[in-house]
């Protein structure tokens, strides 16, 4: 939903100016941000809780031969580039995580909120901005965003005792723009519960030597046998946990493949500023949650 209504607001700013550019992207999330915010204040009294509601949001475009990838928050773009000369097709990531976990975002943190020396905590052997959650950047999560949220009737595990007078959370995507080659074959676009299990170039392994049909249901159930094994369980037995236990076992996993049409490409790279034409397939895998 989240990644629909940045879409639309997206092709909405890049009509005004007749391209695609950055700037829209960055006005399409802070559009989508800001109506969310406001449905939160909207909704306070009768659904407080909807304060602590957020999400990552993952957008990729193609624009003129031009690949753009926003990212605000832990899910990844892993590109499969065509090797002919190794026969092999190699991994390349495109965005990069939000995460507490990862030291540079700790940095990044720290240098934005000089007096706060619990900015970053580690709990339970895991960095957590506020010691509460490990994303530096998402859609949503208001309690962390506007002070004015983080209050009763908000739950107690989200307050914070003392008040913020600056967004402690962004809503500001990472952009990446890079030029598509005729050797880019695939884009996988996944949540952090995939990468958890597999790395960058497994992930395109198994997406380069299999069927097209149902590659991101096959990838999901790949990660989920790793995570059992893991776990030292059986693939089956952690299959029939329950949805809401099993995420004590493994994080939620979407999964979106993307192979480039090069040939589309080159015919729609003309921009006459009233047809968007996009191609794509989805689905709801059985083997994860979405």
């Amino acid at each position: 939903m989240c990644n629909s209504i940045i879409g639309h607001f997206c092709f909405r700013f890049t009509a005004e100016h007749q391209e695609m550019t950055v700037d829209a992207i960055h006005k399409a999330y802070a559009a989508t941000e800001e109506d969310f915010l406001c449905l939160v204040r909207e909704q306070w009294c009768n659904k407080p809780q909807l304060a602590s509601v957020g999400t990552c949001c993952l957008v990729g475009m193609i624009c003129n031969g031009t690949l753009y990838i926003a990212n605000a928050g832990d899910s990844r773009v892993v590109l499969g580039r065509s090797e002919r000369a190794l026969r092999e097709v190699r991994a390349i990531q495109v965005s990069e995580e939000h995460n507490a976990s990862i030291e540079s975002v700790r940095e990044e943190l720290r240098s934005m909120h000089p007096d706060d020396s619990q900015i970053v905590v580690l709990k339970h052997k895991v960095w957590r901005v506020k010691g509460i959650i490990q994303i530096s950047r998402s859609i949503g999560d208001a309690y962390l965003k506007r002070s004015e949220f983080n209050r009763e009737p908000l739950l107690a595990k989200f307050r914070l005792p003392e008040p913020f007078h600056k967004p402690i959370l962004s809503a500001k995507p990472a952009i990446y723009v890079e030029k598509i080659y005729p050797q880019d074959e695939f884009l996988i676009f996944a949540s952090d519960g995939l990468w958890e299990h597999l790395s960058n170039q497994e992930a395109v392994d198994l997406v380069h030597r299999s069927p097209r049909n149902g590659i991101a249901r096959r990838l999901i159930k790949t990660a989920l046998r790793e995570a059992a094994k893991k776990r030292e369980m059986r693939y089956s037995d952690l299959k029939k946990i329950d949805r809401g236990v099993r995420r004590h076992f493994h994080d939620d996993i979407t999964v979106i493949v993307l192979f480039i049409d090069h040939q589309l490409i080159s015919k729609s790279s003309s921009w006459n500023g009233t047809t968007v034409s996009i191609r794509g397939a989805g689905g709801t895998p059985t083997d994860g949650n979405s």
